[in-house]
């Protein structure tokens, strides 16, 4: 997504129409009713991502609901202007209804909001209990979208844990802020927990270099990265506008792995050629190349040419 200062409203607007178009149409045979929303570290964006998407799905015609699942620190609250009068925990303990709960947003009558109540204890147990699920699956019968905004992967498990009970979990990544081994491992914790992420989001961009762009992570010193392509196979939500690119995840050692959350829906593969392998690093001659203008595919050109992705060479005209 790009930002607002350099991005006009409909840029905006148009990218995040594509990523609802995009998993709208994720799957037809299983369509895409319940989401998560997390992101690796603090402040990438995640809470800004779901409310977009929901206003999105809800201008569509759909009936949305933002579930908050940050119990930590809640921010769906702040970021819509609303305040429910009962919360997540009032609803399961059985206290209130889904209808006194769930508050419309604005003026829409398709975009509702169900908060979660300050200092819940344990909200790993919470969003792990079968009270949590049958909740998800109620949800799920009254609208056609649930979304469940949750903490970032690598600070606490309740994103794994509300991920691996979802229909999908999308991954948003802030460009220049999160470095690339924290994407992997909040990546590889996802998969292990028997989540099925669909793809990632680039926030924060730049809408006038964004189909340039290609290194995504901020570079700690003396380190060396691998390169990874974005695949046709994986959902890429934000590839069909100029305002925002897609990245797709780094995978782990094995597409299926054991689910360590007990509870947890079995591990769903991912799909055939839906993530790159064999990626060799880019070293710095292979950057020296490139700087000086010289012709020909360097390591980094060749590979994504053979994942079937030819990227555009910033000093092409289009």
């Amino acid at each position: 997504m790009p930002r607002k200062r350099t991005a006009d409203a409909q840029a905006l607007q148009n990218a995040v129409k594509t990523l609802a178009a995009n998993i709208r149409f994720a799957s037809v045979d299983d369509p895409v009713r319940t989401i998560c929303v997390t992101s690796a570290i603090p402040s990438e964006g995640k809470t800004t991502t779901s409310v977009a998407l929901g206003r999105a799905f809800a201008e569509g015609g759909s009936r949305v609901v933002l579930l908050e699942g940050d119990m930590r620190r809640r921010s769906l609250a702040t970021a819509l202007g609303r305040h429910g009068r009962y919360g997540l925990y009032s609803v399961l303990a059985g206290e209130h209804s889904v209808q006194e709960a769930a508050i419309p947003v604005g003026t829409s009558k398709r975009l509702f909001f169900l908060d979660a109540e300050p200092g819940i204890p344990n909200p790993a147990d919470v969003l792990q209990s079968k009270r949590f699920h049958s909740l998800l699956t109620q949800l799920s019968s009254q609208f056609d979208y649930v979304i469940v905004d949750t903490p970032p992967v690598t600070t606490f498990v309740d994103a794994a844990v509300a991920a691996s009970v979802t229909d999908a979990t999308i991954l948003v990544v802030r460009q220049d802020y999160t470095h690339r081994d924290d994407v992997a491992a909040a990546y590889e914790q996802l998969v292990q927990a028997g989540a099925n992420v669909i793809g990632t989001v680039l926030n924060c961009c730049d809408a006038a270099t964004s189909g340039h762009y290609y290194g995504y992570y901020k570079e700690r010193r003396n380190d060396s990265y691998d390169v990874v392509a974005p695949s046709a196979d994986v959902a890429q939500p934000l590839g069909a506008t100029p305002a925002a690119t897609p990245v797709a995840p780094v995978p782990p050692a094995s597409n299926r792995v054991s689910s360590p959350v007990s509870g947890a829906r079995s591990p769903r593969p991912i799909p055939a050629g839906g993530v790159a392998t064999g990626v060799k690093p880019v070293n710095s001659s292979v950057r020296s190349q490139r700087a000086a203008g010289q012709n020909g595919l360097d390591q980094t050109s060749a590979f994504l040419k053979q994942a079937g992705y030819v990227p555009r060479i910033p000093h092409e005209e289009e």
